[in-house]
């Protein structure tokens, strides 16, 4: 085994994937500050009653709310899929906590606390500290730059770990003539309770987790709902099973001034308000590598497997771009990763090798008709990055019940739209995954 070096690391944020990259940069020898501009853990998962000034977020000048969750959120994953590898997301029947499978956001965040407290991270977080400039500087350390209590302050760093996450820069539906319609629009950033839209008709962009959600909390106090997305056909003009006020149509082709929204094959609406459940942009306004890291149509690159820009590679890494995965479990694989990569223990291939790597995949992902905006998609094959990370760090693979249940839940989500929360059928995995939790944590206890 080579020598082991002891890195002095700055990670940006809070939330689980900087939670993740402080316990394992710790656990692997190194030092670790997490800078985090909220006055708790939890990033996403710390819920407030707070929306931005702008309702659709184009404002760069607005100030800025960083968490996304609606009142009502429910996780779309089960708790025994969902949870840290090494830290199981099991159900706590004491005090206020929330029991049920697909817990309320207030449990994940419970949950974040636990995780944090367990392994004594919170030590190593600054909080109500905001990173504005993150560079490297000639001698090749990574300054920050940072404020607190009103006053601003630089610190040097061997490496740098972005875990700032990417829900919050909304991403908006492009509607021909709506900067001359007159309603209003809201991005599903800033949406919260239903009540804002008692009585009104909605046109509701979006076919995604939050789409379903909120075209359905919205339902019961709206007039209309209109639910427009591409993944509708032209001809798509029918009421939501089961709703009476919701229809599902194709994509917008345009609003008017008169205050109507047209769609395909001539078919008009009058609409009070547009509703965009449309995403996110990955967002990293503190960070200056001289160009080498860009996002372009929402493709942070160049990145080799989504984690390390080869030539700033180990020094500059991110936690967390993938989507549609089940986040906390690959947070945790990145985040073991990176800390071996650091320490020396864990070797990279070479810049040359990493890039022409990362220009494969790309090719890959045109030749296949995938668009640039899906590139950090894995859907069908997080499961196979997962376990290729894994393998690098000298560990098991994923098991066999979290990948099952995951499939499982997702077969279950389209057919139960309504209620795969309260309805399932692969008891017999969450038996085994008990079972195996049950074993770790005994493992754990004796050791």
């Amino acid at each position: 085994m080579p020598p082991i070096t002891a890195c002095n690391v700055a990670v940006i944020g809070g939330g689980a994937a900087g939670l993740a990259a402080a316990r394992h940069l710790r656990r692997e020898g190194h030092s670790v500050v997490v800078f985090e501009k909220e006055s708790e853990v939890g990033g996403i998962w710390v819920y407030t009653n707070n929306t931005e000034p702008d309702p659709i977020g184009v404002d760069p000048t607005r100030p800025i709310v960083h968490s996304s969750l609606y009142a009502s959120l429910r996780t779309n994953l089960p708790r025994e899929v969902m949870g840290f590898r090494e830290y199981p997301f099991t159900a706590k029947k004491t005090g206020q906590r929330d029991p049920r499978r697909f817990p309320g956001h207030k449990e994940v965040f419970e949950y974040l606390k636990d995780y944090a407290s367990e392994f004594g991270i919170s030590e190593l977080v600054r909080f109500e500290t905001e990173v504005s400039r993150v560079w490297r500087s000639g001698s090749g350390k990574w300054e920050v730059r940072f404020r607190n209590r009103n006053e601003e302050k630089e610190e040097g760093f061997d490496a740098v770990v972005v875990c700032n996450g990417h829900y919050t820069e909304p991403r908006i539906a492009h509607i021909p003539g709506v900067d001359w319609w007159p309603g209003k629009q809201i991005h599903s950033h800033n949406y919260r309770v239903p009540e804002p839209f008692e009585n009104k008709t909605v046109v509701l962009i979006g076919s995604s987790a939050s789409a379903v959600d909120i075209s359905r909390e919205i339902a019961s106090v709206a007039k209309e709902v209109h639910i427009a997305s591409w993944s509708n056909s032209n001809e798509e003009n029918a009421t939501l099973p089961g709703y009476h006020n919701v229809w599902l149509r194709p994509m917008i082709e345009s609003a008017n001034e008169d205050g109507t929204i047209s769609f395909p094959q001539g078919f008009k609406i009058s609409a009070d308000i547009i509703l965009h459940c449309t995403g996110y942009k990955y967002h990293f306004p503190f960070l200056d590598t001289e160009g080498i890291v860009t996002v372009d149509d929402n493709r942070v690159g160049p990145l080799y497997k989504h984690v390390f820009p080869p030539s700033l590679a180990p020094w500059l890494s991110f936690v967390g771009v993938p989507w549609k995965v089940a986040p906390f479990p690959q947070f945790e694989l990145q985040c073991e990763w990176i800390a071996g990569i650091l320490s020396g223990r864990i070797s990279l291939p070479s810049e040359k090798e990493m890039m022409k790597d990362v220009e494969a995949f790309y090719d890959s992902l045109q030749a296949s008709g995938v668009p640039k905006r899906y590139t950090h998609n894995l859907t069908g094959y997080q499961f196979e990055y997962n376990d290729w990370i894994a393998t690098q760090c000298g560990f098991p693979k994923t098991e066999e019940w979290r990948k099952k249940i995951y499939h499982a839940t997702s077969l279950n989500r389209k057919a139960r739209p309504e209620n795969y929360r309260e309805e399932w059928e692969d008891e017999d995995l969450v038996l085994q995954a008990y079972k195996d939790i049950a074993r770790q944590i005994s493992c754990k206890q004796a050791t």
